[in-house]
This record gives structure tokens, sequence and C-alpha cells, in this order.
């Protein structure tokens, strides 16, 4: 069992299908530190998934740990083991569908094979479409049809197999940049917070999940990103018309996973090709303007917050995303793919698709049918949504002494 983005054992088809597979026989648990993939995470995400693969060693009793290519790796662990039936779930952005392809052809060569058994969303993404086959491009059509598409229902955990322990590379060791605060990994740290959201937090989510200033949010991005949780827990908890506002949320991120997933190129590149032309201030006084929108130093209050809460947390207030995104574009005039990698560089729940797609968002160059002239102003987005200053006040120490908004 190959474990990638899923770290659970919880309606968890991939494994539970490994340990029917078997038959009785022990499964080897696997993780492969991909030499060009760890890199790429930013040192706050490589560190939680650090914690992560450590509890899930708990849960499982062994992980088996290579370091490398994983179509090497494999092809290597079938030469030393014997022909193999690797499970996996199934992977939908472009860098992984590829990743698989050379996996699954270097298996054959030994002759073994690679089994993709589930999918890391409610809907695996590129299912819906028109009535005339083709993808959406806004999102209230899609999430209509999304909702209608229905899914089967969370699994158990799964039923207890054996483990096959076998010495491999050590788990990978990464700490958090020095003053960052990361929360507990793993999946039951994950379950423990959504049983708290559920209780304390779900019944008020629609007036407050705009409040920057209140814990009005799940904050299970990071659980969804790493597959602590799988969205289908999260949804069969829920009322449709009740709950609707989260469920729009979780449905926003399976509408980015499906973009992404029909324009591959969408992850670097402008999903409207319009956009190219648009042109960006550059030099050495955009390259001072964007440190200081990194660094939380560009005077306007909720801009910093929100980037120093970037810095301190691994996570931002998701309406405070929108505000310090449209700033960088629309005031600094700077690209969006420069900010984009900047909060893939701090996010522990940096998705590829939703990151991607929601700096576009906010571009204008991405799926929003509004105008792309639509600026978030950082003064009254502060007023309407930290009425009271307490979430500037927090994150930018020298105007703790001011008082109210």
């Amino acid at each position: 069992m190959w474990f990638r983005r899923d770290l659970r054992t919880h309606d968890h088809p991939a494994l539970t299908h490994a340990i029917t597979d078997a038959a009785g026989a022990p499964v080897l648990p696997l993780f492969i530190v991909i030499p060009g993939s760890w890199p790429r995470l930013g040192p706050p995400a490589r560190a939680y998934v650090a914690d992560s693969l450590a509890a899930l060693r708990g849960q499982l009793g062994s992980l088996h740990v290579r370091t490398g290519d994983p179509a090497e790796v494999l092809a290597g662990l079938a030469r030393e083991l014997g022909p193999l039936t690797v499970h996996v779930t199934e992977a939908h952005t472009p860098r992984g569908r590829q990743r698989d392809a050379d996996v699954a052809a270097a298996l054959t060569a030994t002759g073994s094979r690679l089994i993709a058994r589930g999918s890391n969303y409610a809907v695996p993404p590129g299912t819906v479409r028109k009535p005339d086959g083709s993808p959406y491009r806004v999102f209230t059509p899609f999430h209509r049809a999304w909702l209608e598409e229905g899914r089967p229902p969370p699994g158990g955990p799964a039923r207890p197999g054996t483990m096959l322990d076998l010495a491999g590379d050590p788990l990978p060791l990464a700490a958090p940049p020095e003053g960052i605060s990361l929360p507990p990994a793993g999946e039951q740290a994950a379950m423990g917070r959504w049983a708290r959201f559920v209780d304390e937090h779900l019944a008020d989510y629609g007036s407050d999940r705009d409040r920057a200033d209140l814990p009005g949010t799940s904050r299970l991005s990071l659980a969804l990103r790493w597959g602590e949780l799988h969205p289908r827990t999260l949804l069969a908890a829920l009322d449709p018309d009740r709950d609707r506002r989260f469920v729009a949320e979780l449905g926003w991120r399976e509408f980015y996973a499906d973009v992404l997933f029909h324009n591959p190129q969408s992850r670097t590149d402008n999903l409207n090709p319009s956009f190219d032309r648009m042109t960006h201030d550059s030099g050495p006084e955009a390259d001072a303007a964007f440190a200081a929108w990194a660094e939380g130093r560009t005077g306007f209050p909720l801009v910093d917050a929100g980037m120093r809460q970037l810095r301190a947390e691994g996570w931002m207030h998701n309406r405070v995303r929108m505000v310090t995104a449209s700033f960088l574009v629309k005031d600094l005039h700077l690209p969006w793919w420069r900010g984009e990698q900047e909060f893939m560089r701090w996010l522990v729940d940096g998705d590829p698709a939703s990151n991607a797609h929601g700096w576009q968002w906010v571009a204008g160059s991405g799926t929003d049918a509004a105008p792309y002239f639509r600026v978030f102003n950082p003064v009254l987005q502060g007023l309407k949504f930290d009425p009271d200053g307490n979430y500037v006040r927090r994150y930018v120490p020298e105007l703790a002494h001011l008082a109210g908004a």
C-alpha cells in the first residue's frame, strides 16, 4: 500500500482493497520521499507531513520509507521481494497522473501491477460534466451538478491486517521554521478538530466564516490536503440545506480540482489566455514592493496581519487570503503567480489546484465570471470582517495599543 496524500486508515478504499487482496498475507505500507517533490513543499508543510507520517506509523504499527524516484523504487522493491501488486489512491493532478503512468510501466516490466482505487475527492475530478460532455468553467452550475452526482457513503476503518515491517529509510524529519506554530498532525487529531467544530461552530458557520477575528472556520483544509480525513466523512455529517455554506466550500475544493484536471496548464498559466497580454510591474521597485507584501510591511493593517499569520501558522484565514491576493495583483500590479508561489512556500494546506485557481479567481484570469477589475478594498474589508481590530492586533503587535477598529 503506497501512501501519498491519503494519510489515514478510515474510509480508505485503496487500503481496504490492499488488505482484502492480500487474503491474510502481510501488506507493506510504504511512503516514498521523492527528491524532486519533497523540497517543493515549503518548510511548514514538510514539518506537518513528517508529523502526520509518524502518526500514521503509530496507527499501522509500521511504515516502510524509501527515497527516490517512485518508478525506480517500486521496480527495485519488485526485484527484491518478487512481483508486487501496488495499491494507491488514484491521482488527479497533472504531475501525479504522469508519475503513476511511469510507475505502472516500470511495474509491468517486472511482472507487477499498479491498482488505483478511490479518490481524494467526494466525486473524482473529470466525473461531473455538462449534458454535452464538456467540463464546467463556472462554479454554480458545477456545484449543482456535483450535488446531484451522488457518492458512496464513507467507509469505516480498514479491517485489521498484518502489516509487514521491513527495514528501510528513516521517517523524514523536518522541523518547522523558527517562530511558526503548527497544529497536531494525523488522522486522530483531524477527527478531533472536526468533532469540536461540529459541536461548537458549525451552526454559525454561515455568518462567521468570513470573520477573520472569530474562530468560525474548521481549519480542516490541512487534513483534507494530506488526506487525514476524506471529504465524504465531512459530507456525511452535514445537512445539505442547513449546512449549505460549508457544503459549498467543499464544493469549491472539488471544482478547482476538476478545472485543473481538464486544464493542466492552469497550474502555472492563465486559464484565460487573453490575460497573457497583461503587463505587470517589474524591476527593483517591484521586487521591493513584493518583499514588503510577503513580510507584512505594506502599512495596510489587514494585509500585513494576513501575511504575518501565514508566517506564524502556515495558514491564513480564507477571506484574508482574498484580500492579500487582491492587494498584490490589483494594487501592486504584480503577477498572480508570484503570490501563488509565496503561498505554496508557507501554507501547510497548499493545494496545487485550490491555490492556483484561488489566485486566478482574484486576478480575474480564472473561473470568476465577475469583471477582472474588481478590487478588494483592504480598509473596507478590515472594517467589515475585523470590525474591532482584534485580528490585526493579534498579528501586528505594533498596533496592539490602538483601541477599537
